[in-house]
């Protein structure tokens, strides 16, 4: 029996991989090749695709994973950081880009209800296109990216109230919708329930999960949580957007939403990519080439209109005139859930197929061109400040952007793992006042640490949204003392690749681990089997009576020659001297000469010293006077009598 999905699937992947690996040998952002497979695959194209709606309902799951990684990703802290410019920003591109295109849509003579719809339509921006350019230009702590962000977070919060309303545009209320004492009992329902899970169940639930130190098992914890808080939602008539966003906000108040968040990233970069491509399936290319001016009017009219609208609301907010520049032309596209409002739309007849298609056109084309704005924003924003005559308060902006009050850290330590190790490295960064932070898999652990102020997280370094909450792009060192040789390979390689600069220290229980490690980019390796016989080494070395400055230096040497005395047990010669000595009140000591001298200079009587052989070279010489000529290198061994304790 074929499977017709598999067989879809298969297509639309191999066909983008194709179309990526093609974009990125002339520098085309990867969005536009998912825009473009979709047309090839899509039946408006070469027809490959035989269930549309199939591959459509797994684009679907990328919605939902998206919104779950938001939700991950907001928490009342962050929220707090940038409140007022989620708040007003948010509400002012939001409200001002809706009652523009409102008041545009009116004087051209479409409906009210429709009018409305399309301002709504073109008010979103693409949070995951705009995330991902920040991240990637390492710009989301900078003013224009804590600014961009506010406003995104309040788009996303307003498309799902904005998909509840859809039905009463459309005139035909749904059960939820047409009750409203029992659409606010649903609304109180669900802040009591986001509460009661984020403070007690979920992190009960997820403390119990991670104590098996189960990764696949944390996993479908995880996911079971995001689907079934999206199928409750769905089953009281609400979106699964809202229940997606809910879980994810219900784990984000844990310490275990790093681990989650790294978790998921991977599905949500699955689908989320099944879903540009599920878009691009849904554009009729014969309408946009029978339309392609009034696209494209439209297409420079939406960008020049949301930048514009985008930057008067980030210039309200007292900032400057880069930085309205910047946020504008950032938030200039219309997003991914205008798509999904217009399916809506479409659904409750609001808009008709001609104009999905028009809006479907205009989106397409203004989230293939972000990227590009990505490069040229601040050489736009200097230009336009040369050009325009613009005061001293507009350049500068009224206010000065707060400073976040958990700032990531800086040049710091990043300890993997809290056993002995790491609390000794722990306590010895604080005592040094080194800044550090500690990542650990024992949920246990963390919790404990926490309670008395550690700055402990519960993740796994081997993932690299992990570590980049962390800040590994600005970290000095990393101290991997983990138990998990394969885990240990997987952190310094990713680690490396994130921040090629940042030196690595690995502590290891394993000999065969040494090599490997170091051509993964490890700068240092420490395998518990050689310490251990360094120090059963050194002790054995005292035993003989060799002096602590050799021994020191055997221990260097060995250390520096990667522990090649234990690994080739060649070219090593190391001497000794062997004295049997039944007397237990004396204690046995050694002294390097350093120049010619008699042993009667040396005074050891006055001291209480005896002497009693001298080590030279492989020799052991036993027949000592006063007139014994002591040479450079000698090693002298003498007793003493030995302390009482």
């Amino acid at each position: 029996m074929e499977l017709l999905l598999l067989k879809d699937v298969v297509i639309i992947l191999g066909l983008s991989v194709a179309v990526l690996l093609l974009f990125s040998r002339i520098k085309i952002p990867s969005i536009l090749a998912f825009f473009v497979s979709g047309v090839l695959a899509g039946p408006h194209g070469l027809g490959l695709i035989s269930s549309v709606s199939q591959v459509e309902l797994i684009a679907e799951l990328g919605v939902i994973f998206l919104l779950f990684t938001i939700g991950l990703d907001f928490s009342m802290d962050k929220f707090s950081q940038i409140k007022r410019y989620a708040l007003v920003g948010g509400s002012l591109q939001v409200g001002l880009t809706t009652l523009t295109v409102t008041m545009i849509s009116l004087a051209l003579g479409f409906p009210i209800s429709e009018s409305i719809f399309m301002g709504l339509l073109v008010s979103f921006s693409s949070t995951a296109i705009v995330l991902r350019i920040l991240q990637d230009k390492k710009q989301l702590d900078s003013v224009h990216g804590r600014t961009a962000l506010g406003i995104l977070i309040f788009q996303d919060l307003a498309v799902v109230v904005v998909i509840l309303l859809t039905p009463l545009l459309a005139g035909s209320p749904s059960n939820s919708l047409g009750d409203w004492p029992l659409l606010i009992g649903l609304g109180v329902g669900l802040v009591a329930f986001t509460i009661i899970s984020s403070r007690w169940l979920v992190p009960w639930l997820l403390h119990y999960i991670a104590h098996f130190k189960r990764r696949d098992l944390f996993l479908l914890t995880i996911i079971v949580i995001c689907f079934g808080i999206t199928w409750i939602t769905t089953a009281l008539g609400l979106s699964p957007a809202l229940g997606a966003f809910l879980a994810g906000l219900i784990i984000s108040n844990t310490e275990y939403s790093y681990q989650a968040l790294g978790n998921v990233l991977p599905f949500q970069d699955i689908f989320m990519s099944i879903f540009f491509i599920s878009i691009g399936m849904l554009l009729n290319v014969g309408f946009l080439l029978e339309n392609l001016f009034l696209i494209l009017l439209l297409t420079l009219a939406v960008i020049l209109l949301k930048s514009i609208i985008a930057g008067i609301a980030t210039a309200l907010l007292g900032l400057s005139f880069r930085v309205m520049v910047l946020v504008g032309l950032m938030l200039s596209q219309i997003g991914e859930f205008s798509f999904i409002l217009a399916a809506e739309g479409q659904l409750f007849g609001i808009i008709t197929e001609p104009f999905f298609q028009m809006i479907l056109s205009v989106s397409i084309l203004t989230m293939s061109l972000t990227p590009f704005f990505k490069d040229r924003a601040h050489q736009i924003s200097g230009s336009l400040e040369k050009m325009l005559p613009l005061s001293d308060r507009i350049r500068r902006g009224a206010y000065p952007l707060p400073t976040p009050q958990d700032t990531p850290p800086e040049d710091h330590l990043i300890i993997v793992g809290f056993g002995v190790n790491g609390k000794n490295m722990a306590r010895a960064a604080s005592k040094a006042q080194i800044p550090y932070v500690v990542l650990e898999l024992n949920p246990q652990i963390v919790r404990n640490e926490k309670k008395h102020g550690q700055p402990i997280y519960y993740g796994d370094a081997a993932q690299a949204t992990v570590l980049e909450q962390l800040n590994i792009h600005e970290a000095r060192i990393m101290v991997v003392a983990i138990s998990d040789p394969v885990g240990s390979r997987k952190i310094v390689d990713i680690a490396k690749k994130i921040n090629p600069n940042v030196y690595i220290i690995v502590r290891t229980r394993y000999i065969y681990e040494i090599d490997e490690l170091y051509s993964l980019g490890a700068d240092e390796v420490i395998p518990e089997e050689f310490e251990t016989s360094v120090e059963i080494f050194s002790r054995v070395m005292k035993q003989y009576q060799l002096p602590p400055d050799k021994i020191n230096q055997f221990i260097h040497e060995i250390r520096s020659d990667g522990y090649g005395m234990f690994r080739t047990l060649t070219n090593w010669e190391i001497n000794t001297c062997s004295i049997n000595d039944a007397l237990t009140d004396l204690q046995v000591s050694s002294y390097t000469i350093e120049e010619d001298k008699l042993l009667k200079e040396l005074h050891l009587e006055s001291q209480g010293l005896t002497p009693i052989a001298v080590a030279r070279g492989k020799q052991t010489l036993r027949n000592l006077d006063d007139n014994f000529l002591l040479e450079p290198d000698d090693v002298l061994i003498y007793t003493h009598q030995a302390e009482v304790e």
